[in-house]
């Protein structure tokens, strides 16, 4: 049975309800094709014009992004949409980002927090007025939630929305900032408060047909150079009153259940700069010659590209390992009597914590990358001649976006608790359980694993063992203060992190028994372990003294235990050789 959102450190998940890219279908696989195609023909090809702030260029390419379809792949078909399913979206966004973060930003925000707020709350005049035009590019979207006061905590906002004395209209006045495809959006999610209301609540604005927006200059950022961002005034702007979206009072879920897609989006949407990362310093690495070979044969550049090789396929084991479980929980509850609507909305919900360790770990996993792509070009890495510099750049802000990481790391934590004291997941049997395990006499039997990855789901059955058991002596030690330890959240969240991106990584390995896949599987583990051993190390330490503390790092010892260390090196150099072999990575 497949898991539910929260379940991965409770419970196994079976070989069969992986989902692995080979096994696409004919559509999804003509749909990369074309995606490839395009972006390697008018973006990649045009890399630099990103970097020179074109914004015109980016808007040319939405619109022939549009032309093919691309905007409308998440709308409904009654809604002038393609309606395909969540998996097909993560596939375009994944491809569509690949090149440049200007690109990426602007494909992003339009189609995911753009449009997705009316898809997910508008009644049906709303759907039946905006959605085509947003599926089509006739009209692109933006989303003003951020103000220069209101960053992670988005529901502190000062914008205000006044209701007319006729009842008819809302006037808001108000400063939103960090706002992408501002210079070209036609329609805005705009959050503002009514009132004293404790929430903020979410309204559409129609640019053309309204006084009193004006706009700041263009931002001078660190990189998405192209990517349209500015500051958005509103000065008692009237809007009809039928523009209020969804319930009043109830904008702050709406921003949140938006940024949970938005999040799954961004780490889907970092894989393809990866693959394009990778392939790049790997041609480099292959044609530069040093002391008379190619440095791609030195132990320390294939190191770098072996880790940068692994991170990438453990973050696409994960994404689309969550998607499947989303689109699955769609099509359940479409089946059950939902609308697309709710149903869509309940089944991102459902795995929102896994959207958030997914966002944290891509968007540090592209950073590295480009880091170590800088790395391998050496000086030329640093020259804007090069196309390193520019992607380490584009890929610092998916750090911040859709909640910065420490906010993520945060969130998944207490998503979990609150899910746990809701009852909607059984924490506190299974921590119990391993409680008791620690108490008794250990099995000093030697297991046998006759089969590869058998070891390795073996230990992440332990290391579920000691995430139960840290998370239940945290909830006991500090109870409802745990939010005042934030230090103890971030080591917990890094544990849950490693063991769902590993526990991913090995079961997709697993079921396509690719050798290459398996290796990096198999690295990957090695070093999720050692990062879960630091932390573990540190939460105990810090929560436990006396017979506790000893006992706990008992239990730390035995749950990380290999019986069979890997030889790391030796994996890292046949994962490494076989990308330098093809000069691309091709996995």
């Amino acid at each position: 049975m497949r898991t539910k959102g929260g379940e991965f450190l409770i419970k196994d998940t079976s070989i069969e309800y992986i989902f692995t890219l080979n096994e696409l279908n004919e559509e999804q696989l003509m749909m990369i094709n074309s995606v490839k195609e395009f972006m390697d023909k008018e973006v990649w090809t045009n890399k630099t014009r990103f970097e020179h702030k074109d914004y015109g260029f980016t808007v040319e390419i939405m619109e022939k992004l549009a032309e093919m379809g691309l905007l409308s792949v998440a709308v409904p078909e009654e809604y002038g949409g393609l309606g395909m399913d969540f998996i097909t979206t993560l596939l375009i966004c994944d491809y569509v980002s690949g090149c440049t973060g200007s690109l990426a930003t602007a494909f992003g925000a339009h189609t995911g927090i753009g449009t997705l707020p009316i898809l997910l709350y508008g009644n049906n005049a709303q759907k039946e007025k905006y959605l085509p035009k947003l599926a089509t590019g006739e009209w692109f979207g933006a989303y003003c939630l951020t103000e220069p006061n209101a960053g992670s905590d988005a529901n502190s906002g000062k914008t205000k929305a006044v209701l007319t004395d006729d009842g008819t209209q809302y006037e808001i006045t108000g400063q939103k900032m960090w706002i992408s495809n501002a210079g070209f959006a036609e329609i805005f999610i705009v959050f503002a408060r009514i009132e004293d209301d404790p929430n903020i609540t979410g309204f559409i604005i129609e640019k053309s047909q309204v006084k009193g927006m004006t706009f700041g200059e263009e931002e001078d950022k660190l990189g998405i150079k192209s990517s349209s961002t500015r500051q958005v005034f509103f000065d008692k702007v009237k809007i009809p009153a039928g523009n209020l979206l969804g319930e009043r009072n109830k904008g702050f879920k709406i921003a949140m259940n938006a940024l949970n897609v938005g999040r799954i989006k961004l780490a889907v949407g970092c894989l393809d700069a990866q693959r394009r990362t990778i392939t790049e310093a790997v041609k480099y690495a292959n044609t530069r010659i040093q002391f008379k070979v190619p440095i791609s044969s030195f132990g320390a550049i294939q190191q770098k590209i072996a880790e940068m090789a692994t991170n990438c396929f453990v973050g696409e084991a994960g994404t689309y390992r969550t998607g499947k479980d989303i689109n699955e929980t769609i099509e359940e509850l479409k089946k059950s009597g939902l609308s697309h609507q709710d149903a869509e909305l309940k089944g991102v919900e459902e795995y929102a914590i896994e959207a958030a360790l997914l966002k944290v770990f891509c968007s540090e996993a592209i950073q590295h990358c480009t880091d170590e792509g800088i790395q391998i070009f050496g000086g030329m890495g640093f020259s804007k001649d090069a196309l390193m510099e520019s992607a380490w750049r584009d890929a610092r802000i998916t750090r911040i976006y859709e909640g910065t990481n420490e906010i993520n790391r945060l969130l998944s934590v207490s998503m979990m608790i609150k899910k746990a004291l809701k009852g909607e997941l059984d924490l506190l049997k299974p921590a119990k359980a391993v409680g008791e395990e620690l108490m008794g006499i250990p099995d000093f039997s030697l297991p046998e694993f006759p089969n590869p990855l058998d070891e390795e789901k073996h230990l992440i059955v332990r290391l579920k063992k000691l995430g139960l058991m840290l998370a239940g002596k945290a909830v006991e030690t500090y109870g409802m203060n745990m939010v005042r330890h934030q230090e103890i959240i971030l080591a917990l969240a890094n544990i849950m992190i490693q063991i769902y991106m590993a526990e991913s990584a090995v079961l997709v390995a697993k079921k396509n028994n690719d050798p290459y896949e398996i290796a990096m599987a198999q690295a990957n583990l090695y070093t999720a372990v050692e990062i879960i051993i630091t932390e573990s190390k540190t939460a105990i330490i810090s929560m436990c003294e006396g017979d506790v503390q000893k006992m706990m790092l008992m239990g730390l010892k035995r749950f990380t235990k290999y019986y069979n260390f890997p030889n790391i090196i030796k994996l890292k150099r046949k994962i490494a050789q076989k990308i330098i072999d093809e000069n691309q990575y091709n996995f």
